[in-house]
This record gives C-alpha cells, sequence and structure tokens, in this order.
C-alpha cells in the first residue's frame, strides 16, 4: 500500500462514508442485536452488476499503518476507491479479489475544501480499534460523526475532485489471500461464556487481520492452566470461518513456530502465511527426475542441437550462486562486429509438460530467495546440479546469437536449442576486476579455475568486448526514455556457525552488473517479438503499467511546491531529469534518494499477460523500459514464466512439441505467476527486515546520517542512509519542550524546541522540513524485531 502522507502533512477531510449508516443505526438502537456485517450476494447478482456497471471488480489492499484503510484500484486510473473501516470491508483481507458497491455521492471522502483544513475531529478517529473491534465506543463515533458533518458544510457544492469515492465490498470473488497468520495466544478475558472455556484468543502480527478464535484443543496441553508460559511463544493459525455477527474470525492453531523474535520461527511464519510451500518435493515429483546418476546428455541431443562446447562462454553470478540460469559469449569478427551469444539453462527439457514435477513447478511459479537461504522452484538436483550451468560441465541450453556491431546494433539474430560447456565461473567482483583493469595480464590465482582450453586473456577480452558493447546499449535504452529508479538494498553477512547477521551493507549496483543486464534484457526483448510473431494469441508476455494517475498528480504538486525540476512526461524525461540534475556531493545524493523512494510510490508492479487475453496492443508496453513488447526468458530455473516461454519458443522453431495450450490457460497461469511473485517480493522484504531488526538488536544502538523525507503534525520520515532504511520519528518520543508544525507556502515544518541537558543550558532550536540532512540513533524495543529511530540532539550553535 503506498502512503500518501509525505504529501500532505495536514489531514485534510473526513473519513466519512461507509460506516457511516451503520454508526448512525447503533446510535439510535442502542442494545439491538444486529449482524456486524452485510451478508454477501448471490454470484447471479455479482454477474449481473458487473455487467450493468453498478459494481466494480478490483483487488483490495489494505493500509498496513492503518488498518482500518483500505483501496482498490480505480477502473478510470484516476483514483484509488477508499473502502473505510472494517465492517464495510466485510470480512475481506488484503489481496483478495472483491466485488463493490459504490456510495452515494453524499458518503464519499472529502479531499480538498477550505472547512476541512486544521479540522480537530480526525475524520478517522471512530475507526482507530483494533480490526476485529469495529465499533468501539458508539455515543462518541455518533458526536465525532456529527460534528464532523456540520464542519463540512453542504458537500454538494463542491466539484468531483474534491471527493474520493468510497465503496463497501458486497462480494469476495477469490480468496488470495492465504487465510494464514503468525500471532500469539492468549486466554480470552470473559472467563464466564461457553466460548471462553472452549477458546483461546489468536492475535495476529499483521493488524489488517481481526483476532481469531481458536478451539483449546489445538493449544497446548498446559496453556489453560499456565498461560503466561506461551505469552512470547509464535504460533501459525489458519482462517476457518468469520460469521456476519462476530468481529472475530474462527480459526484453527496449526503448530507452535518458536520464540518469537528468533530467525528460524519468524522466517517460518512469514514463509506460512505468504503460502510459500517450503516444504520437501513428494515422491511422484523426484521420480519425474533422471533416475541413472550421474546423468550425462543424450547422444541424440548432440544431433539435434548447435554444439558451441569449444567456443569461450562463461557465467557472470553473485558469488554464493548455485542456480546458474545464464552464460554470455562474445567472439570477435574479422569485419569488426561481434557474434554474441545469450545461452539459457534448457529447463523445460526436463521438466515435462502435464507431469507432476511441472505441475508443482508451476504452483511454486517462482523460488524465493530470503537472506539466509533460497526456497527453490525446482528439486536441487535440477536447480543446482543438472540445470545449473556449472564451469567445465557439458549442459543443455537455450541459445540467442547476434552479430552486432560495437554501437549495439543487431544485424543478425538466431534462436535454438545448443549445448555448452562454460569454461568459467566469474562472480561480479570478478567480472568488476576485469572490467576496472584492461591493460592487466592476470594470473591464475586472481580467477577462479579455466578451463585449459582458454586462455585467461582470451576471457578477459570477452569481458571487456561484452562491457563495450553493454555501455553503449545502455546508453540507446536511455536515450529511447528507459527509466531505471535503483533504490537502496541491504544485504549481509552471516556468521557461518550461528546464522546470525554480523554486519550488512548497501548493494554496490556496478558496471560488471550492468553489462549482464544490458544482455538478459535484450535476449528478453528480442525472444518476446518472436514468439508474438509466431503466436499472437498465446504468447506469455509481460507489461508494465504507466504510474498511477493521481499519486503521480500528487508528486509533482509537491516537487512544483518543493522547487524541484523533475519532468513527469515520460519514463525517459523523468530519468533523466532525475539523474541530470543532482550532484555527486553527499547532499545531492541523498536528496537523489529521497525522490528515487517518492518517484517509486505511484509505479504499477510489472505484469505477465497472455497476449490473446488483451485486445488493445498499447496496453503491452513496458512503461520502464519504455519498449512495446517484453518477456521473460532468462531465469527458467527460478521462474515458471520463462518455462512456458521456453516451450513456446520451441514450439515456434520446430524443436519442441507444438503448442497444445490454449490462451485461456496460459492467462490463467499468467495471473497466478503475478500472484506469486508479489508474495515473493513481501517474502524477500520481510526477511531482510527480520534480519535488520536482530542486527540492531545484536549490533545496536547504531547511528547514521538520515535524510527527511516527509513532515506530519507531530511526526516526521526519514530515510537512513547508511542502511536504506526507512522509519517514523514521532515528536513525543524526543526530550522536547515543544514542537510547533507550520507551513512555510505550501512546504510542511516542525519546529522542535529541545530541554536543556543541564541546568543554566539554554534550550536547542532545530528546524525539520524535507530534504533535511539530520544525525538518528537505531536502537531495539522490548518487543520483539521492533526498533526505534529517535533523532539524535543537535550540537547547539
Amino acid at each position: 500500500m503506498h502512503n500518501n502522507e509525505f504529501l500532505s502533512p495536514v489531514q485534510t477531510g473526513t473519513q466519512r462514508g461507509t460506516n457511516r449508516s451503520i454508526l448512525n443505526e447503533k446510535c439510535r438502537g442502542k442494545g439491538k442485536k444486529k449482524n456486524i456485517f452485510e451478508a454477501y450476494i448471490t454470484k447471479e447478482e455479482v454477474s449481473a452488476g458487473l455487467k450493468r456497471g453498478e459494481l466494480i471488480q478490483g483487488s483490495l489492499r489494505i493500509n498496513p499503518k492503518k488498518f482500518h484503510e483500505a483501496y482498490l484500484p480505480p477502473p478510470d486510473g484516476v483514483r484509488d476507491i477508499f473502502i473505510d473501516g472494517v465492517v464495510s470491508r466485510n470480512r475481506a483481507l488484503n489481496g483478495d479479489v472483491v466485488v463493490v458497491k459504490l456510495l452515494p455521492r453524499e458518503q464519499w471522502k472529502v479531499l480538498k475544501t477550505d472547512v476541512c483544513e486544521g479540522d480537530d475531529v480526525p475524520g478517522h478517529e471512530y475507526s482507530t480499534g483494533c480490526a476485529q473491534k469495529a465499533i468501539v465506543d458508539q455515543v462518541k463515533a455518533c458526536a465525532i460523526e456529527e460534528k464532523a458533518l456540520s464542519k463540512q458544510g453542504d458537500s454538494r457544492s463542491l466539484s468531483d475532485d474534491c471527493f474520493q469515492k468510497t465503496a463497501k465490498v458486497v462480494y469476495i470473488l477469490e480468496k488470495k489471500h492465504s487465510r494464514a497468520a503468525t500471532g500469539f495466544i492468549k486466554p480470552l478475558s470473559d472467563k464466564s461464556t461457553d466460548l471462553a472455556r472452549k477458546h483461546a484468543l489468536f492475535s495476529p502480527v499483521d493488524h489488517r487481520l481481526p483476532r481469531i478464535n481458536v478451539p483449546l484443543v489445538d493449544c497446548p496441553h498446559d496453556f489453560a492452566m499456565h498461560p503466561e508460559t506461551y505469552a512470547s511463544t509464535l504460533f501459525i493459525c489458519s482462517i476457518t470461518a468469520w460469521r456476519e455477527d462476530s468481529n472475530f474470525a474462527e480459526g484453527k492453531l496449526m503448530k507452535s513456530l518458536g520464540q518469537a523474535g528468533e530467525i528460524e520461527p519468524e522466517t517460518e511464519g512469514i514463509l506460512m502465511e505468504y503460502g510459500v510451500d517450503f516444504s520437501d518435493f513428494p515422491k511422484k515429483v523426484l521420480q519425474c527426475l533422471p533416475q541413472n546418476l550421474p546423468w550425462s546428455i543424450p547422444q541424440e541431443e548432440f544431433q539435434k542441437r548447435k554444439d558451441l562446447r569449444n567456443e569461450c562462454i562463461f557465467t557472470i553470478d553473485p558469488a554464493t550462486a548455485r542456480d546458474l540460469d545464464d552464460a554470455l559469449s562474445c567472439k570477435s569478427l574479422p569485419d569488426g562486429n561481434f557474434e554474441v551469444g545469450v545461452h539459457i539453462a534448457d529447463v523445460s527439457y526436463f521438466v515435462a509438460e502435464g507431469s507432476a514435477l511441472d505441475s508443482m513447478a508451476s504452483e511454486r511459479a517462482t523460488s524465493v530467495y530470503l537472506v539466509q537461504k533460497v526456497i527453490p522452484m525446482l528439486p536441487r538436483l535440477l536447480c543446482e546440479e543438472l540445470c545449473s550451468l556449472n564451469p567445465m560441465t557439458d549442459r543443455l541450453t537455450f541459445s540467442v546469437i547476434w552479430k552486432i556491431t560495437p554501437q549495439g546494433k543487431i544485424l543478425d539474430e538466431w534462436f535454438g536449442r545448443s549445448i555448452i560447456c562454460s569454461c568459467v565461473k566469474l562472480s561480479y567482483d570478478h567480472a568488476q576486476n576485469l572490467i576496472n583493469h584492461p591493460d592487466k595480464m592476470f594470473e591464475k590465482n586472481e580467477l577462479p579455475p579455466v578451463s585449459s582450453q582458454h586462455a585467461i586473456n582470451e576471457i578477459h577480452q570477452a569481458v571487456l568486448n561484452l562491457h563495450l558493447i553493454a555501455q553503449n546499449l545502455r546508453k540507446q535504452r536511455f536515450d529511447d526514455g528507459a527509466l531505471r529508479l535503483d533504490q537502496l538494498k541491504l544485504t549481509f553477512t552471516l556468521d557461518k556457525e550461528s546464522g546470525m547477521p554480523q554486519g550488512c551493507y548497501i548493494y554496490q549496483y556496478r558496471d560488471s552488473n550492468k553489462l549482464v543486464e544490458e544482455f538478459m534484457l535484450l535476449a528478453n526483448m528480442a525472444v518476446a517479438h518472436h514468439i508474438y510473431r509466431r503466436f499472437p494469441e498465446e504468447a506469455l508476455l509481460r507489461r508494465h503499467p504507466p504510474p498511477q494517475t493521481k499519486m503521480l498528480n500528487d508528486l509533482i504538486e509537491f516537487c512544483d511546491q518543493m522547487g524541484l525540476q523533475l519532468d513527469f512526461t515520460s519514463s525517459g524525461t523523468l530519468h533523466k531529469t532525475l539523474n541530470d540534475q543532482f550532484g555527486t556531493d553527499e547532499y545531492s545524493t541523498a536528496r537523489k534518494e529521497v525522490l528515487t523512494n517518492m518517484c517509486s510510490r505511484p509505479m504499477q508492479m510489472a505484469l505477465y499477460f497472455c497476449s490473446g487475453a488483451l485486445n488493445d496492443e498499447a496496453l503491452f508496453h513496458h512503461y520502464a523500459l519504455n519498449v512495446p513488447l517484453y518477456t521473460h526468458f532468462t531465469s527458467p530455473i527460478r521462474r515458471f514464466a520463462d518455462i512456458i516461454v521456453h516451450r513456446l519458443l520451441a514450439a515456434s522453431l520446430g524443436c519442441g512439441p507444438p503448442l497444445k495450450t490454449s490462451k485461456e490457460v496460459i492467462q490463467k497461469q499468467a495471473d497466478h505467476c503475478n500472484d506469486r511473485k508479489t508474495a515473493s517480493k513481501r517474502v524477500q522484504e520481510l526477511s531482510a527486515e527480520l534480519f535488520f531488526s536482530v542486527f540492531v538488536k545484536e549490533c545496536g544502538p547504531l547511528e547514521s546520517e538520515a535524510m527527511i523525507m516527509g513532515v506530519l503534525n507531530e511526526a516526521f520520515d526519514v530515510i537512513v542512509l547508511r542502511f536504506g532504511v526507512q522509519k517514523r520519528i514521532y515528536c513525543n518520543s524526543l526530550p522536547l519542550v515543544s514542537s510547533n508544525f507550520q507551513q512555510i507556502g505550501k512546504r510542511p515544518e516542525l519546529t522542535l524546541l529541545w530541554k536543556p541537558e543541564q541546568k543554566g543550558e539554554k534550550s536547542v532550536q532545530q528546524v525539520i522540513s524535507i530534504f533535511t540532512l539530520v544525525e538518528v540513533v537505531l536502537k531495539t524495543d522490548n518487543v520483539p524485531l521492533k526498533y526505534t529511530a529517535l533523532l539524535k540532539r543537535p550540537e547547539a550553535q
């Protein structure tokens, strides 16, 4: 969920809408037992309502910081539809595909009107209780509602631009959320009821989920007598039902994970919550693998494929990588051009369509990369051995080979199945060292083992030639309007014995990374054009929709207020102005990081799709790359979408089975790949957050410079530059005499007056505004996995 608070430090408007009729009804009929949630409409009513345009379908997003706020993507692409409160959400969970009904205009959320500026009654005040307690205090809520309405005046005179449409959920079309939650158990507060005698209360860590009644028989045998023993034990629970008349869901306690705050229990909880299958591969799947080991390439494959084993081909990957998907080659030609090859592991050879292995890989859809380990999409025999392009080993591949000029102009192109033998496994560090020292004669001990068939200087020259072409390809891409938003990425060093984080640093994206990226992009684009020409209805492609209009407009307005000359006309103009107007000094670099983060917020996720599922070819466009067609071909060991693309490519070339899959089936698989990619991305983020929290606990307090990203009435957001993390600092957590919020023009500003450290000293004043550089301290909380950012007291002037 994107958070727009950095654009609007003053709460404008009231969150009226969806709970209003319920609140007023409760105030009038106090004590009358009623359902809390509305019953869902029927499938027939859903179908008819969607056809008539009376209902709207979309994926629900719940604000993780304000769980009573939820949103639906707008059909018009302008402004999200707002769903206010747990009651209006009607038991739907984050990510579910829901059907909503718009509420009358008088119940829409007011966004911009002078009478709401500085309103002393926050519109969200009556819905800040826990997710399961939909109505906290009916009398107070009614009073707030009436006061907000009287202050707002007659909204009928306002234009539609002043409103955000509001809606209520009337049906859950698809339960995308796993319905699994990590959390803690405790006894129910009212022990006299039948419910309390048979159930315990499960409180999820994720506040977007309801509290859950779980049977006592699921709990540890001594829980009823000694609940305090389990106060810090993390459990996983599955929601089984959520009735209309209850604030609490019903569920089943699946297992005890272990002590909260410890890496392995927390990791298992994250995986289960996001539906990641980390179980061992079953026997029926393992039976699909080659059984006679060690395996060697069957003789008939040499008759069918291009034999490239004598070519100088090598891999460039992270030093710790075991699943080597891709290899590169570059041969100088007599006419001054180059023959460049991208060689990708031929995973589809081992994954027969319709097999148990295929079924499981399609269900997992992606490998999931945690800080400490990988949850593979395929069995390790394939990932790390038979498919992995390990050095000095014959491997089956799918190759794209170009004749290309030094400037990156493609003169000829070939696709086909091949056999390679990588001559060396280079890390990014090795490749970077080769690039940094073009004239150096490298010794054997400076590189990993190299095949005796190829000299080190041959590999060195190939890397330098690839680097030259990649630089030109990259320049041309950005000249043609591509956009790249590089956000700070934290990398950890782990203790080999304990697995605990020893240190962390910001990952440096260097020329060796860019080299590999350029040729992977080139291969993906080439394959996209090829399969779309051959299969205009069944091609699996990847599109990137343009930024969300409302959020982009808010960002443009913010940049105007701050006097920033960013051009949001296109992806290319944004990239150019974001990179051209900042220097390389510390302040400019930090300001660019903040702006890059802000520019990332309106961006939408890239999506897999089947070409036959979209009527308008303009929708195929990839916004960030600014290309008409794109797909994923280069990572079949870790992405199932790439396996489908390999099958399409093989069918188009006549070197694989003919295509039998319908466009409907391909689109369904594309949707599933999108869902699993989203879950995988979030799991990866949570894994990094987990390790950083443990690192702060073990090695903190940690000091760092930070830059202000947003200023609110009584808090401000910072990006911690040493670690790339974002934190909110609250004024009430600091030893202040006072804090004063004001708008300077349209720029938000907080003036902090620090308490004297010693008697007789004067108070120190500090002004907090966006792009201010400050010093912060990160220190652990008493709550597991929580840490706080505190502002360091400024030096007296």
